[in-house]
C-alpha cells in the first residue's frame, strides 16, 4: 500500500483521527499503535460519560511520565482535575526515547482508584513494563487523591491476565480498561478490597481479547458508515 493511501484519514471521532493504516493494523496480528488505543479510550469515555472517570490518552500519559519540570506538569495536570476523579486509567508504553513518536514495543495499564487510594499495574507480559509504570506513578501520585490523604500506594498485580502471543498487549489494555469501566458501573461486582480484580479475571480471557481486534475494527467501520 502506498504511503499516501495508508495516511488517508478515514474517521474523526471526538478528538481522534484514524487513518487507513490503522485499519491495516487491526486487520492483522500487529502491535496496536497510540491512535487505536486513544480511539477506544475515547469510545469508552463516550459510553461512560461520568465526570468521575478519566481515561488518559497514550500521548498524555507518556508526557506525564517524562515531563522534566514539576511546575510545567502541575500546570498541565490542573485542567484534568485528577483529585476529583474516582477512577483514572493510564496506558503505559515502554518507549525510552522521548524524541521518538509512537516508539516502544509493549503496552500495559495503570489504574488509580480513589476509594482504595491505590494505583494498580496490569501487565500482560508480567514485569516488562514495571519500571515504566513506576515512573508514571511517581510522576502523577502527588497530583491525585484527596487533599490530606496519605500518598496512594502502588500495586503490581501478579495475577493479571497474560497474553499468549507477542502482539496483543495493546488489546489487553483495551480489554482491561473496558472491564474496569464495567466494574465501575456495577457496584455489585466489587471485591473485598473494593477493586475490580475478579471482573477482570472473568472478562479478560485470551478468547475475549482475541475478539477485541475484530470488534474494534467493526466499530470503526460502523462509525465510518454513520458519518
Amino acid at each position: 500500500m502506498g504511503r499516501s493511501v495508508a495516511d488517508e484519514k478515514i474517521l474523526s471521532y471526538n478528538d481522534v483521527v484514524l487513518r487507513q493504516s490503522d485499519l491495516e493494523i487491526l486487520s492483522g496480528p500487529y502491535f496496536l499503535n497510540d491512535r487505536i488505543i486513544e480511539f477506544y479510550f475515547s469510545y469508552l469515555s463516550s459510553r461512560n460519560p461520568s465526570e468521575d472517570i478519566l481515561l488518559v490518552p497514550p500521548s498524555i500519559a507518556f508526557w506525564i511520565a517524562n515531563c522534566p519540570d514539576t511546575e510545567s506538569l502541575r500546570d498541565f495536570l490542573e485542567p484534568l482535575k485528577l483529585p476529583d476523579k474516582k477512577l483514572v486509567i493510564f496506558p503505559v508504553n515502554n518507549n525510552d526515547d522521548v524524541s521518538l513518536a509512537e516508539g516502544g514495543s509493549h503496552w500495559s495499564l495503570l489504574a488509580y482508584e480513589n476509594n482504595a487510594n491505590a494505583f494498580v499495574h496490569h501487565d500482560s507480559y508480567l514485569g516488562m513494563n514495571r519500571r515504566h509504570a513506576l515512573k508514571l506513578y511517581k510522576s502523577v501520585v502527588g497530583f491525585i487523591g484527596l487533599d490530606g490523604s496519605a500518598e496512594a500506594k502502588y500495586m503490581e498485580l501478579s495475577n493479571s491476565p497474560q497474553q499468549v502471543n507477542g502482539c496483543d498487549c495493546g488489546l489487553y489494555v483495551t480489554a482491561i480498561a473496558r472491564a474496569i469501566c464495567y466494574w465501575s458501573e456495577s457496584c455489585d461486582h466489587k471485591d473485598r478490597d473494593g477493586l475490580w480484580f475478579s471482573v477482570v479475571k472473568e472478562q479478560v480471557t485470551p478468547a475475549a481479547v482475541g475478539a477485541m481486534r475484530n470488534e474494534i475494527l467493526l466499530l470503526i467501520r460502523s462509525l465510518m458508515q454513520s458519518k
